[in-house]
């Protein structure tokens, strides 16, 4: 059975395009000349929306959308905002430019992401998906709320490098986006608030359960072959005490041993507690066939490589979890069906779910 917030529809295009193209063709039939074009475009609107539903065996999510409910304005700004660069300093970096949906929001063969005036973060940037989950984001968990997260790579000057308040101003200054805001908060005012509300009407609604292995734990024994069968299998054995399903991470921060002496600080750049330095927060899995390179900061390039550091590459450092010292007994068959699992963990609805991509581009 799938849990739905209070006035909340299905998601993750549950209705497919066949079917919204009838229902906008019965609409036009049934409507007058005069009103015709601005309630198809309503009808339009409504069935680009997503609405928040929890995937059948989930637990609830940690963000809670009664206090900031999607509607169709909402999320059509969150969107525009997500893919519009003028929320960089000087106009040439958006959200979207390290977070591409082919790649499943990630930054698609790019070890760190890249910023304003090209420079170089120190961080992989993660896929954007299933983040109403998350009791932190960012590697190291400095953003606490979803609504929260964009501000740290709007400021950052590497990255967006804007000052809030001139980005604000901005905004109010440009000839659509007061009516924009009206439209979803019912007034034309903008400030930092109703921005951080939007974009979270729209990240908030990427829900990534679309799977091969979710049509097959939910009882399709066809969606897995034998050998992606024995993958899981052996994911099961070896990997699912940190990657836990169904969200394929258990959201705590690790020193996974990619270094004896780590030179980013990870999680005690937040806690400045010792036994933090260099633990990350344990990504999902899911999608991972599509989010190349890995590791926080990309420097595996392959699969085939990042479970070759499970199996032998271990670093013999002071906070090394504890489950991973010496390495993991993942042998040479389990490894190859490991490498056949994992890309039935990607998602290539969510990643050409066209409620997600770029408005500017049409489809």
């Amino acid at each position: 059975m799938r849990h739905r917030q209070p006035g909340k529809g299905r998601s993750n295009g549950q209705v497919t395009w066949l079917a919204a193209l009838i229902l906008l063709a019965v609409g036009a039939l049934a409507l007058d000349a005069r009103g015709g074009i601005g309630m198809l475009a309503e009808q339009l609107a409504l069935l680009r929306t997503p609405q928040f539903e929890v995937p059948a065996g989930w637990p609830q999510p940690v963000y809670d959308f009664h206090a900031n409910p999607i509607t169709a304005a909402g999320f059509a700004l969150g969107r525009q905002l997500f893919y519009d660069p003028r929320l960089s300093r000087d106009g040439t970096v958006s959200c979207a430019s390290c977070h591409q949906q082919f790649a499943a929001f990630a930054h698609y063969d790019h070890a760190v992401s890249h910023g304003i005036g090209n420079r170089n973060g120190t961080r992989n940037a993660p896929g954007l998906y299933n983040l109403a989950w998350l009791p932190q984001l960012m590697w190291d968990g400095s953003a606490h709320n979803l609504e929260v997260q964009p501000l740290g790579p709007i400021a950052n000057p590497v990255e967006m490098d804007a000052q809030l308040p001139a980005l604000i101003e901005r905004l109010r200054a440009d000839a659509d986006y007061p009516r924009r805001f009206e439209a979803a908060f019912g007034t034309p005012a903008i400030d930092s608030q109703r921005l951080l509300k939007a974009l979270a009407q729209f990240t908030g609604t990427m829900i990534s359960a679309g799977s091969r292995y979710d049509r097959y734990v939910a009882g399709d024994a066809g969606a897995l072959d034998a050998r992606e069968q024995a993958g899981l299998a052996a994911f099961r054995r070896h990997c699912a005490q940190c990657h836990a399903e169904p969200l394929f991470s258990d959201f705590r921060y690790r020193d996974n041993g990619l270094d004896a002496a780590p030179r980013d600080a990870g999680r005690a750049t937040v806690t400045a507690v010792a036994a933090d330095w260099g633990r990350f927060r344990v990504p999902s899995l899911r999608n991972i066939g599509l989010t190349p390179p890995y590791m926080h900061d990309g420097r595996f390039d392959t699969l085939a490589q990042v479970i070759e550091h499970y199996r032998s590459g271990i670093a013999a450092g002071d906070q090394v979890d504890p489950a991973l010292r010496g390495g993991l007994p993942i042998s040479d068959a389990e490894r190859d069906a490991l490498l056949a699992f994992l890309p039935a963990l990607d998602d290539p609805a969510f990643t050409h779910d066209v409620r997600f991509a770029d408005p500017a581009h049409r489809r």
